[in-house]
C-alpha cells in the first residue's frame, strides 16, 4: 500500500471509537460515526474505499450497499467511480417488484430484498458495508445479487472481526480495510 493510503488508514482507524459493553455486556462496538463527523478522515475513508474498487474491480459496474450503513459509503463510491448504486433494504421498505432472500440471525430470520430491475443481468458488483461480523447479511446480499444474475466480484467493509468467522460464510472475494482482532 502506498504510503499516502497508509496514513489515511491510521487516521481512519484511530478515529473509530471503542463503546465498551454495547449493545449488550461482553462486546465492544466498533464506531464509525466520529469518522463521518471529521470531513477531512471521512474523505480518507472514501479514497480508501474508491482504492479498494478500482484495484480489485477495475471494471466494477454497480455499487450496492447494505441497510443501513452500507448507504453511507456506498453511493459516494458510486457517483465517484461513475456507476449505479443499488440499495438492499430490509423487507417492505422498496416499491415495485422486488426480489428477496431470507436469512438467519442470531435469534429468528430477517429478509434482504432489491427491486427486481435494479441490476443489470451479468453486472460487475461490488457489495458494500460497515462490518463483517458473523458473515449472515453479507452471504444473504450475495445469494440475492445472484438470484438478480449479477456477477458479485467483491465485498467490500470497512471493518471485519476475524474471529468471528463471517468471511467463511461468503464464497466471493471480501476486502476489509480494518482488522479488529480483540
Amino acid at each position: 500500500m502506498a504510503k499516502n493510503l497508509e496514513e489515511k488508514l491510521t487516521r481512519v482507524r484511530a478515529s473509530i471509537v471503542d463503546v465498551p459493553n454495547f449493545p449488550k455486556k461482553g462486546i465492544i462496538f466498533r464506531d464509525i460515526f466520529p469518522v463521518l463527523r471529521n470531513p477531512p478522515v471521512f474523505k480518507d475513508l472514501i479514497d480508501l474505499l474508491i482504492n479498494a474498487v478500482t484495484e480489485s474491480v477495475p471494471d466494477a459496474q454497480c455499487i450496492v450497499g447494505l441497510e443501513s450503513r452500507g448507504f453511507l459509503f456506498g453511493p459516494i463510491l458510486a457517483e465517484q467511480l461513475n456507476i449505479p448504486f443499488v440499495p438492499i433494504r430490509k423487507k417492505g421498505k422498496l416499491p415495485g417488484e422486488i426480489l428477496s432472500v431470507t436469512y438467519e440471525l442470531e435469534y429468528g430470520s430477517d429478509t434482504f430484498e432489491a427491486q427486481s430491475n435494479s441490476v443489470a443481468q451479468g453486472a460487475k458488483v461490488v457489495i458494500v458495508d460497515d462490518l463483517l461480523a458473523t458473515g449472515g447479511t453479507m452471504k444473504a446480499a450475495c445469494d440475492l445479487m445472484v438470484k438478480l444474475k449479477a456477477q458479485v466480484c467483491l465485498c467490500l467493509v470497512i471493518i471485519e472481526l476475524p474471529s468471528l468467522k463471517g468471511r467463511d460464510k461468503v464464497s466471493y472475494p471480501v476486502k476489509s480495510l480494518i482488522t479488529f482482532t480483540d
